[in-house]
């Protein structure tokens, strides 16, 4: 007995400290969430003056010369694209979805794993874990760095090109840019639906995730299907979009459990508890 009584003493003190780690923990991801939620248009300055900063020595030295104002154009389009389409996939799903918003379920469960009870939409949002808070805090800030991260890939893997350019190098740049506009307005739509709670955030990421990987297909069949591309930039592509494909697929093998089977995700986009 006198052996036990200090086991089950230093279990107790760890089950406090626990206890009390995951209050701070909770309680910095809510205010995490918050100045998410309050200082996202204060972002949205900093993020166009980063990223044209970051785009000018690009479209200064670009592969392919510029002699008219089309030129030009075809050049500095699709940096601009790439710094508006965020901002655009915010705007638009904030304005689609406001703060408070009480939506409907869908009809269909995609997500059926599990025994759940459905509550009506206002008892889930009175439930303590309703609301992107704790882990899920984790998977808005990773959305929401998409952006910088695949446009500055972007920028450091694919030099400026017009029409000028083989037609290799035309397409390349064309269907990079492409992918990084698409991308970056889809993961904003996705980090707005999860930061509002909308219910269908869940199939709305599934879905980018699904066409972020189709994207990579076709880019390599477009790029692929030019005459004359080099072997060198073949290969320089290929690992490209293979790291691309891997980034999908770590976030698909990370979050996809956690998104079908968290307590917190279910309470706030499928208004369910689990069965007693």
């Amino acid at each position: 007995m006198t052996k036990r009584f200090p086991a089950k003493l230093r279990l107790t003190q760890l089950a406090l400290w626990l206890t009390r780690r995951g209050a701070v923990l909770s309680a910095r991801s809510r205010w995490l969430v918050a100045a998410l939620d309050v200082r996202m248009e204060l972002l949205i300055p900093a993020w166009i003056a980063v990223f044209t900063l970051a785009a000018i020595p690009r479209m200064a030295f670009a592969l392919t010369p510029v002699h008219s104002t089309i030129d030009l154009i075809q050049i500095v389009l699709p940096y601009a694209l790439i710094a508006l389409a965020p901002i655009l996939g915010y705007r638009l799903a904030a304005g689609s979805f406001p703060k408070g918003l009480v939506s409907r379920q869908p009809v269909f469960r995609i997500a059926k794993l599990g025994n759940w009870q459905t509550v009506d939409p206002l008892s889930a949002r009175q439930h303590p874990e309703f609301g992107p808070w704790g882990f899920m805090a984790s998977l808005l800030v990773g959305l929401m760095l998409n952006v910088p991260v695949r446009s500055f890939e972007f920028l450091l893997s694919v030099p400026a090109m017009n029409h000028y350019a083989p037609q290799w190098g035309e397409t390349l740049f064309r269907v990079m840019a492409f992918d990084v506009i698409a991308m970056n307005f889809l993961y904003m739509v996705c980090f707005v639906m999860a930061l509002r709670s909308f219910p269908l955030f869940p199939r709305m990421l599934a879905l980018t995730w699904a066409f972020d990987l189709f994207s990579q297909l076709g880019i390599a069949r477009a790029v692929a299907a030019s005459p004359h591309l080099p072997p060198v930039v073949a290969q320089s592509l290929q690992d490209l979009l293979m790291s691309n494909v891997q980034k999908v697929l770590i976030s698909v093998f990370v979050w996809l459990p956690y998104l079908l089977l968290s307590n917190r995700v279910n309470v706030t986009y499928r208004s369910r508890l689990p069965s007693a």
